[in-house]
């Protein structure tokens, strides 16, 4: 099911696949893949018990995701023990692992390129591109949703405060 009129990129109109994840709503399982001593998995169990920030972003090669994975990173900083932070892409695990080194990320990356049932599920896949839109999500502790942000135009960044104020009142 592709969901039209929710985005733009560089002002053109774009559709979404899957299903619009409402806040309040459990969060999908979902298995995305990081590199640490060769391709691991991360799932949904693996991120319950602690509020959780998923920041997702079409690719890390690109100017604004790289802004926004080191404004997220840098912002979390005084949080690190208390929650979860993933920037998730379908960018390739090694790739991911390159930029946070290069650029001195500590917020884990993970990726969806293996089956893409994240960004289905999230609802946040640009059908034309086949690439995650960007988007922000805080999960609660049980992995309910307590704040999703859509950005409407994929070029533009989050509204970090909000998305941070969400995972501040979750501790």
């Amino acid at each position: 099911m592709a969901r039209e009129g929710i985005i733009t990129f560089k002002g053109n109109p774009m559709s979404l696949e899957g299903e619009d994840l409402a806040v309040g709503s459990p969060a999908p399982n979902f298995e995305l893949h990081y590199a640490d001593a060769g391709i691991q998995t991360l799932t949904l169990e693996d991120v319950k018990g602690k509020p959780t920030l998923l920041s997702i972003v079409p690719s890390l090669d690109t100017g604004v995701c790289a802004i926004q994975t080191k404004k997220f990173n840098e912002q979390i900083g005084s949080l690190k023990d208390q929650i979860n932070a993933i920037t998730v892409s379908r960018d390739l695990p090694f790739a991911q692992a390159r930029f946070c080194g290069a650029e001195s990320i500590e917020m884990r990356t993970a990726s969806d390129y293996q089956t893409h049932q994240f960004g289905t599920d999230f609802g946040v896949t640009i059908a034309q591109l086949k690439l995650l839109t960007r988007a922000v999500f805080v999960l609660d502790p049980n992995g309910t949703v307590a704040y999703k942000e859509i950005v409407p135009e994929v070029t533009e960044e989050p509204d970090y405060a909000a998305a941070l104020a969400s995972l501040r009142m979750l501790i």
